[in-house]
């Protein structure tokens, strides 16, 4: 009778521990399995956009030359894909664009190519990089739909802009210059539209409009729309719910996360609002989970704000998850207190958890004990492809002197010879080949730095059209002209250095370089940055 009431109160006791915990999850945990669901499937959905954009490129490559207006065609489609998936590729078909807009002489379509540039730079977070390419941009040779675009970026920039700033000097005159914007943005909007209703929509909630703005999105949910335009149109009404209802803007979060999944959108903020909002909801666990993955797109497209801005929440979040694992852990071991001196039943129970805790907290050891194994491994072989480098070029160095020793040797011993003084050293002179010896270090280095560096002529090539691009002939390791960068890229940058070690003036090399340069896409230090980036194989 005794151990029944003990066991009823313990359970009574249990229930009303866990139960705030239950009622704050048990609304929203359909959602949350549903998204958790599609985080697991992201792989596949990026897997078929990987295989249209595929299917757009071989299109792209098998379209003649001539045929300008299919290629524009071809590369704004895969532009279209890019643009809110991965930044770089993104940036790299609008300047395609760009490039064959310029060749067929396409003046609306080049500034159409600057605003398709302006969107993914601002989406990377380069806020005075996309006012830069939009100040160049002639709204009067744009078409409706393209200065639509055009008023729309200027808003968005601005928007964003005045909320990075959150301040009261600045922040103000950019919401007065959205605002303007947008109001174009609407004027060439066809009423009744997505895009009509979402910019009246964001416009509202941008001035505080609070029940215009709630109105026109629930107006605008129920129009038929694709997954990323329900993802933000969702996202941005949750705005609306940040301080008087947490419930319904969670939801709302939830379902444009699953719709940004869906769609392959990797420039979202979905994910990191929802984060925010769990995080304050007490959720601490899934909000640590779903940052992680919200850094994973960010860091995937290459947002470099929306980085910065989880990268300022995340740490915060996984404290309090530490926190509410220690809570949890004191907790635990209080019931096992209490059960200890309730039952004697619960004694053995208690038992088996402590054993397992134990093993979990050597387990943790382990856990850590790899990892730092794992840190000082990864430590020794970055400082080992150093070693590696520094080595190549302290070699070829050494062996470039070497070689001037040998010069200087033949020529003492000629002076000799002609001296009459060592007759018997002239033949073994004459046998130093010192343009022979010179063709073998070359040799040496080419192959040495190509094994260390296979990617090195692709990854240079890329940095010019194909009529530029410069390949080894069939004899060849490196070119004379590669040879140059190849130094450069082991850290021998001195003009004299390199002049020496080729056998040519520094006004020689001066000259190569320049020439080699004016060829590329870019230029200046960004060219230099490029080369140095050309990443080494991890394994010798």
């Amino acid at each position: 009778m005794f151990n029944r009431y003990v066991l009823s109160l313990l359970c009574w006791a249990l229930v009303m521990l866990a139960l705030p915990q239950i009622n704050i999850a048990q609304s929203k945990a359909p959602l949350i399995q549903k998204l958790k669901q599609e985080i697991a499937n992201k792989k596949k959905y990026d897997r078929q956009k990987e295989a249209l954009i595929g299917s757009l490129k071989k299109q792209l490559q098998n379209t003649a030359k001539a045929n300008t207006g299919k290629s524009l065609q071809i590369c704004d489609a895969i532009y279209e894909q890019y643009r809110s998936y991965q930044y770089d590729s993104a940036y790299v078909y609008a300047n395609k664009f760009l490039q064959l807009s310029e060749d067929g002489n396409r003046k609306d379509l080049v500034h159409e190519a600057k605003l398709k540039i302006a969107f993914i730079l601002l989406s990377s977070g380069l806020f005075k990089e996309t006012f830069d390419n939009l100040k160049s941009v002639n709204a009067k040779l744009l078409t409706d739909s393209a200065r639509f675009e055009y008023y729309s970026l200027l808003t968005r920039a601005n928007y964003d802009l005045a909320a990075f700033n959150s301040d009261t000097h600045y922040s103000p005159g950019y919401n007065t210059s959205a605002n303007k914007f947008i109001d174009s943005a609407i004027a060439l909007s066809k009423p009744g539209s997505y895009n009509f209703e979402y910019l009246s929509g964001y416009k509202a909630l941008k001035n505080n409009e609070r029940e215009i703005a709630e109105t026109t999105f629930n107006s605008l949910l129920k129009q038929k729309l694709t997954q990323h335009q329900y993802a933000i149109a969702t996202s941005t009404l949750s705005n609306l719910y940040v301080d008087n209802n947490p419930q319904k803007r969670a939801e709302l979060l939830i379902n444009a996360a699953i719709g940004d999944i869906q769609s392959s959108t990797k420039e979202t903020v979905a994910l990191l609002w929802l984060s925010e909002q769990l995080y304050k909801d007490g959720n601490s666990k899934d909000a640590y989970d779903f940052l992680q993955q919200a850094m994973a797109d960010a860091e995937f497209y290459g947002a470099r704000l929306r980085q910065l801005q989880i990268s300022t929440v995340l740490p915060i979040v996984a404290a309090q998850q530490l926190n509410y694992s220690e809570t949890e852990r004191t907790r635990f071991l209080t019931y096992l207190l209490i059960l200890t001196v309730l039952a004697a039943v619960v004694i053995v129970i208690t038992i088996l958890l402590f054993k397992q805790y134990k093993a979990l907290q050597a387990q943790e050891k382990v856990i850590e004990d790899k990892n730092a194994e794992l840190k000082s491994i990864n430590s020794k072989l970055l400082e080992d492809a150093k070693i590696k480098e520094d080595y190549i070029g302290y070699f070829f160095d050494s062996i470039s002197g070497y070689i001037s020793k040998l010069e200087k040797l033949k020529h003492s011993v000629d002076t000799k010879l002609t001296l009459k003084k060592y007759d018997d050293i002239k033949a073994t002179i004459n046998d130093i080949n010192i343009k022979k010896e010179r063709e073998r270090l070359f040799y040496t280095f080419d192959h040495v730095f190509l094994k260390i560096f296979p990617n090195f002529i692709s990854s240079f090539n890329a940095l010019f059209e194909e009529k530029d691009q410069i390949w080894p002939r069939e004899h060849e390791a490196l070119t004379t002209d590669l040879r140059i960068f190849a130094l450069m890229r082991l850290g021998i940058t001195d003009v004299q250095a390199v002049a020496n070690i080729l056998e040519y003036t520094e006004k020689t090399i001066y000259v190569y370089k320049m020439r080699i340069k004016a060829k590329a896409k870019i230029h200046g230090d960004e060219f230099d940055k490029h080369i140095m980036s050309i990443k080494a194989v991890k394994n010798v």
